[in-house]
């Protein structure tokens, strides 16, 4: 089998990662093209990685590029939805970092151009192929909880750098829209139909008037009965913090972990561990598994393991927690045909 020739849009932090994933950790894939309108920026990751692949400063010229099988974007969230349905116009197999698009009327576009052109699309919900999120969801689809009753997920970055770059609204849509996501995947077969949010500046209060918010707790009923929390904050000084917790009828299952390794040392100052400090670290597995799932899946002709649907689910809650911050009281979810695409 052919390998699949990836074009990757965005050489920042997170493109990087994932065209040394294409170039060094995937059998069954190359990095074929890099494209990014910074100048200079695609020239330079595709010289650090030493790579042969080809340098586009405009992603539509990259799109169109015939000899492109598949393409990798992670340009910035606002970005997405737009790039993502050019690529789907031209052709080509889609994985997309999340979100895929950051309102509703955009989801929706993107879902209809990705049937339009039948072309696989697949959502950077990383934590769907962690080997511990993973297990839980399995069991869970075997009624090993028992009733889903209470859900928790939960994501704490380990350090707040310079605010002043950040969107609005940004802790829902690209942050807690992990969260979200993990909740869905551990109430299988469920639909979330009110949300209630609230939010603040509590590590950088200073910015606040600026729409800043870099602390947020989301309460979600679903149509199970389930009651799931989410919640979110930009600075844990321990560590990156990345969890999960399902409690049913038949007993309780946690997931993920901040320890850096199994090691734990016990001395005069008491008992300790290290902690990992970096998404990519913690996750890494897991951002790898993703790509080579998406390389399968295309290559066998087979569904993507998330998509446009579960993607379009995840930014329900994510705007509904916007509409509930503003409004201060509990937003109600309405699912319609139109809705579940």
């Amino acid at each position: 089998m052919k390998k699949l020739r990836i074009g990757l849009v965005g050489a920042g932090r997170m493109g990087a990662f994932h065209a040394e994933t294409i170039e060094k950790r995937l059998f069954g894939a190359e990095l074929y093209a890099v494209a990014d309108p910074v100048s200079g920026a695609a020239e330079k990751l595709i010289h650090t990685l030493g790579s042969s692949a080809k340098e586009y400063d405009n992603p539509s010229d990259m799109f169109k590029d015939p000899d492109i099988d598949g393409v990798v974007i992670a340009s910035p969230a606002r970005t997405h939805a737009e790039n993502i349905i050019r690529a789907a116009q031209n052709g080509k197999a889609v994985f997309c970092e999340k979100p895929m698009a950051v309102t509703i009327e955009e989801a929706d576009r993107v879902i209809q151009t990705v049937n339009e052109y039948n072309v696989p699309l697949q959502v950077g919900f990383n934590r769907r192929f962690s080997k511990d999120f993973r297990s839980a969801h399995h069991e869970i689809l075997q009624g090993d909880l028992g009733t889903p009753q209470l859900l928790r997920s939960l994501t704490r970055d380990p350090v707040l750098a310079d605010p002043a770059p950040v969107p609005e609204w940004t802790i829902f849509l690209e942050t807690l829209i992990h969260d979200f996501d993990v909740l869905n995947y551990l109430n299988p077969g469920a639909l979330p139909v009110e949300v209630y949010a609230v939010a603040d500046a509590l590590v950088r209060p200073d910015f606040k008037e600026r729409g800043f918010l870099d602390t947020a707790v989301v309460t979600i009923k679903y149509d199970n009965g389930a009651i799931a929390t989410a919640e979110a904050n930009f600075q844990a000084v321990y560590g990156y913090d990345v969890r999960a917790e399902a409690f049913g009828s038949k007993g309780m299952m946690t997931i993920g972990s901040i320890r850096e390794s199994n090691m734990t040392r016990y001395n005069k100052d008491g008992v300790s561990y290290n902690t990992l400090r970096y998404d990519q670290h913690l996750l890494y597995d897991a951002y790898v598994e993703e790509l080579a799932s998406f390389v399968n899946a295309v290559q066998n002709n087979e569904k993507t393991e998330v998509g446009g649907e579960e993607a379009r689910m995840a930014l329900l809650i994510a705007r509904a927690c916007i509409e509930s911050v503003v409004h201060k009281k509990p937003i109600q979810i309405e699912h319609t045909v139109s809705n579940l695409v």
